[in-house]
């Protein structure tokens, strides 16, 4: 448990399970931070960096922020694994970097017996530009930008069990930057909350959103983009130990309205690696941010369902 934040600063800290912290400098400059990191997700290094660091910098992007510069934080076990292997990683983590306008400016190695990479992460926003994700309103139209099922794929690419384009269409998932789909939201207007959807999984990080803003959701299953093959995968028992823990994690407030079986229940619950943001903003303005989006190439972005007023915390999946 953290103590109590006294400083008037702070504008955004633990208590709302938001993606970021956000300190007030001035009127005019607020400083958004965050850290991730995780193992392998991929067996590719190159790839695996290039995910990782699309995956830090997705936070910054989700609170309405502007990645400036990153650190590196790395374990990794140079007696086991080659340094070029390293070298790799750390390449895959520079290209995302590049492609985002962010500087690199160090960072920190341990030794470990397995590898893990990630970022943190320094970014740039207005205080009054903020994203928090507990300010939804009802009648708040919920987008979501992109597919989901990366924990799903990436479990069955660990034992060859994943078709090619499950592959293919996870990792081009995992590596696409949140930052064109974030500034499209900023230009379309009306934020009124926003996350990514990321370990916890759709219906985790929803849940952390109308659990702070005192509010329902209403999801429509058949809606959600699905990534190539996940309901399929999930249907053949290769959902993460994370996701069967996510599913659990919100039984007792999601309620499951008509025939949707356990494989769509998993996805929908699927512990997601630099998964897609999740915003709150009125319904004429969620149609105009698809539209926006689609035309701009990211073709899953949906609108997925809506925040009520009911039960504080529930969620209504149809």
């Amino acid at each position: 448990m953290l103590p109590p934040i006294v400083d008037p600063n702070v504008l955004i800290g633990p208590t709302t399970a938001d993606d970021a912290a956000v300190y007030k400098v001035n009127d005019e400059l607020a400083i958004v931070a965050t850290v991730d990191f995780f193992t392998p997700v991929v067996d590719d290094p190159r790839t695996f960096g290039r995910i990782a660091a699309t995956n830090s910098l997705s936070d910054v992007y989700a609170m309405g922020g502007r990645p400036v510069f990153a650190l590196n934080l790395v374990a990794f076990p140079s007696k086991l694994l080659p340094m070029s292997v390293l070298g790799e990683i750390l390449a895959g983590g520079n290209d995302v970097a590049q492609e985002a306008g962010v500087s690199l400016v160090g960072g920190h190695t341990i030794e470990d017996q397995e590898p893990k990479y990630g970022m943190c992460v320094i970014g740039f926003v207005k205080p009054n530009e903020v994203w928090p994700n507990a300010a939804g309103r009802p009648g708040d139209a919920l987008v979501l930008t992109k597919a989901i099922g990366t924990g799903i794929i990436t479990t069955a690419m660990k034992e060859d069990a994943a078709p090619r384009e499950a592959v293919d269409a996870a990792i081009r998932a995992m590596t696409t930057l949140n930052r064109r789909a974030a500034e499209i939201a900023k230009e379309v207007g009306e934020i009124h909350a926003c996350t990514d959807v990321t370990g916890f999984g759709l219906l985790g990080h929803l849940r952390e959103m109308v659990q702070g803003a005192k509010l329902s959701a209403r999801v429509y299953a058949e809606k959600v983009p699905l990534l190539p093959g996940a309901r399929e995968l999930a249907e053949a028992d290769y959902a993460p130990g994370g996701t069967e823990r996510n599913l659990a994690h919100v039984a007792p407030v999601v309620e499951w309205e008509g025939a949707i079986d356990q494989a769509m229940r998993l996805v929908l619950a699927d512990a997601q690696t630099a998964g897609g943001l999740l915003l709150a903003l009125p319904q004429e303005k969620a149609e105009v941010l698809v539209s926006r989006l689609r035309d701009e190439g990211l073709h899953d972005a949906t609108i997925i369902g809506e925040l009520t007023s009911g039960q504080p915390g529930r969620i209504v999946v149809a």
